[in-house]
């Protein structure tokens, strides 16, 4: 049972210098209103990012609170939180765009804090496109390319190497106009990848698109990845599937602050918060008491749980029981047997039971999602599609095996696991 705050990362590994180009103030190569940021260097080395205690504040509002985070290189690291939790801003800080009030951020070892964008050796995209409707699609790739100064001669075979790239190389002479949204924004993760960057931000880069395109993207982002493994990337998202399927590590922010920060696995499966487990997927919180390293207390029952340690919380303390909808499992409730914990499918197993009333079935298609009334809480169990759903107001027992069961510290609320 971890019950430390958020883990810092580990410090930087320093990369080497890229060749240094000067480029035109205020010119980005990712086209956005905020100016065009362009690589300083064609070939840069793999170049990780470093948050060293930054804090920003606006008009005396801190938005940003002591960020101390590490992406290594060739990392995907996620930031994920809820509108206002400092994702964007800790993103605009590294981009150049945001200054800290104090704290420094280093990118591939060297400090960029008081540099401008185009300095930084960065490609942004963000959720917007904002590409130039008056220029064809090979035209907007190669705007970095000219507001960083690479050779004419070399300039298209950059644009044609980034196009294939993101699989845009047919529509090389088309204008934004005659693209579908999900097209647009491979032209700018085209024309953010042609400047060859050390460092990739990417802002709410899907969030314009629906939900096939989402997945569509998702999927190339994951290919553009293996492709380019030197590229660190930074990606703001609150959606939590894309967290999950792209990035090695997710830092979750809340409030401000780095709330945690892990591999998607492990911040799924053993989450630290209660914030960071309906945060990072969906969770039913119990309020429980501890009656040992495996065992807890709801009410007059007793259930398993993954044995927590020395670590644990001591016998009587109040903790919060986290089990994930999926983990639930529907079994005929029998009122004259509830003993709480049975013998679980396998000897290295146990299996604890649930008791309530159904209140609500959603079918979701391959699956069926029931709402359970059940000891003070609203439980949801994510289920694989039911021949016969049962009805509401229907008795029913919600089964776990213990190892899917973690026992969070301290008496905290929690009902539905949200969405």
């Amino acid at each position: 049972m971890r019950t430390a705050p958020a883990r810092t990362a580990k410090a930087a590994k320093p990369a080497k210098d890229a060749a240094a180009k000067t480029a035109e103030p205020g010119a980005d190569g990712t086209g956005t209103a905020a100016g065009q940021a362009a690589v300083e260097g064609t070939g840069a080395a793999p170049a990780g990012i470093r948050f060293d205690r930054v804090t920003v504040t606006y008009g005396g509002d801190t938005v940003l609170d002591g960020l101390d985070l590490t992406v290594e290189p060739g990392e995907v690291m996620a930031l994920l939180g809820p509108s206002g939790s400092g994702k964007t801003t800790a993103l605009r800080a590294v981009a150049g765009f945001v200054t800290p009030t104090s704290g420094r951020v280093l990118i591939g070892g060297r400090d960029v804090t008081d540099l401008p964008p185009y300095k930084r050796g960065i490609g942004m995209v963000v959720q917007q496109y904002a590409l130039f409707p008056h220029l064809r699609v090979d035209q907007n790739v190669a705007f970095g390319l000219k507001a960083q100064r690479v050779p004419r001669a070399e300039q298209p075979g950059r644009v044609a190497a980034a196009l294939e790239m993101t699989g845009m190389a047919s529509y090389a002479r088309r204008y934004p106009r005659e693209l579908s949204g999900g097209q647009q924004q491979r032209v700018a993760i085209a024309r953010a990848l042609a400047i060859r960057p050390g460092v990739l931000l990417l802002d709410e880069p899907l969030s314009a698109l629906d939900a096939r395109l989402r997945s569509d993207m998702l999927a190339e982002l994951a290919r553009l990845h293996r492709e380019l493994p030197d590229v660190s990337i930074l990606y703001v998202t609150h959606d939590q599937v894309e967290a999950l399927t792209l990035a090695d590590r997710i830092a979750v922010l809340d409030r401000a602050r780095l709330q945690d920060v892990g591999t998607p696995h492990d911040l799924y499966r053993h989450p630290r918060t209660a914030f960071t487990a309906t945060f990072v997927g969906n969770a039913n919180l119990l309020r429980v008491r501890a009656q040992g390293p495996d065992t807890v207390r709801l009410g007059d029952l007793l259930l398993p749980v993954a044995d927590s340690g020395e670590n644990g919380p001591a016998a009587g303390a109040e903790a919060t029981l986290c089990v994930r909808p999926h983990a639930l499992r529907p079994v005929d409730a029998e009122p004259g047997a509830r003993p709480g914990a049975d013998p679980g499918p396998d000897a290295g197993s146990r299996t604890g039971i649930l008791y309530g009333n159904v209140t609500g079935v959603q079918w979701r298609g391959h699956t069926h999602r029931l709402l359970v009334q059940a000891h003070g809480h609203q439980l949801i169990a994510d289920v694989g599609d039911l021949r016969q759903p049962p009805q509401a107001g229907d008795e029913i027992g919600l089964a776990f095996d213990a190892r899917d069961a973690v026992l969070l510290p301290g008496g905290l609320v929690g009902g539905d696991g949200g969405d």
